[in-house]
């Protein structure tokens, strides 16, 4: 006797959101929605990337000995609507110092790499590297305290060599695009995008690479990049000025917003670099 089989019936689920995850549009982060761990990676993550970092009066205590000051008073753009002109300053000190600033530096670095999907440095290029950091007055703060945020960050590292950046439609008899090495955007998941480079894979000597800088979301557009590019270059080797325009300066793998940077401040001289 023939079994009679029911039917199968294809089940839909309907009372699910349509959108579970979600992707931050101030910190760019995707997380899942409802899920309590992601919800407080996510809060904790915004909160330091929007505002920034607390230089504090334990960490102060350390200029002039550990940490130098080497510009006041630098004057941040984008002012408008009546607000109060704001003033910051820019800070360096040894990328593997230790004590209070090295544990900020650490959280700080922590932060930047987990936003810019970038390893962690490893502890051969921290000891051969500078941090610079752009604080700026802590809201509600008078002049007769020392607390302030840090708002921008910057390491710059001792290299040997980098590559040219090239069109990708040059061509020669010496040079095809296809010889080119290709440089991707890491925060482009297919590899493609405005992130694109291609460079020529020559070694030309570079002194200088920049394999990590952010400015804090709230103050992005004000001049603080360009502020920190300009300390690194004039004050990175004691003495000497290095000139990015003549290919002295190099960056890492740099995302879509790092490589508008890198062209509009080293005016076409920026090499690539390789961690």
């Amino acid at each position: 006797v023939p079994s009679k089989k029911q039917p199968l019936t294809q089940l839909h689920l309907t009372a699910l959101p349509t959108k579970v995850v979600r992707t931050c549009s101030t910190c760019s982060l995707s997380y899942t929605r409802g899920a309590p761990d992601d919800e407080v990676l996510h809060k904790k993550h915004c909160l330091r990337i929007s505002r920034g970092s607390e230089w504090a009066r334990d960490e102060a205590r350390s200029e002039g000995k550990d940490v130098l000051v080497i510009q006041k008073s630098i004057l941040l753009g984008g002012t408008n609507n009546g607000s109060r002109e704001l003033r910051g300053r820019i800070v360096t000190f040894k990328a593997d110092i230790g004590g209070r600033v090295g544990t900020k530096l650490a959280t700080l670095l922590q932060t930047i790499n987990f936003s810019l999907s970038a390893p962690d440095l490893p502890q051969s290029v921290l000891s051969q590297s500078k941090a610079y950091l752009f604080l700026i007055p802590a809201q509600n703060s008078n002049h007769s305290t020392t607390r302030e945020k840090i708002v921008g960050c910057l390491i710059a590292q001792h290299i040997e060599t980098a590559m040219k950046i090239m069109a990708p439609h040059a061509t020669s008899k010496e040079r095809t695009t296809d010889s080119l090495v290709r440089v991707s955007d890491p925060t482009d998941s297919q590899g493609g995008g405005e992130g694109g480079l291609y460079c020529d894979p020559t070694p030309y000597p570079t002194p200088l690479g920049i394999p990590r800088i952010f400015v804090s979301a709230q103050y992005r557009h004000r001049g603080i990049a360009h502020a920190l590019l300009d300390a690194a270059a004039r004050t990175f080797i004691h003495g000497c000025t290095l000139d990015p325009s003549r290919g002295q300066v190099a960056f890492s793998q740099p995302t879509g917003a790092g490589r508008a940077l890198m062209e509009k401040w080293g005016r076409g001289g920026v090499r690539i670099f390789e961690e």
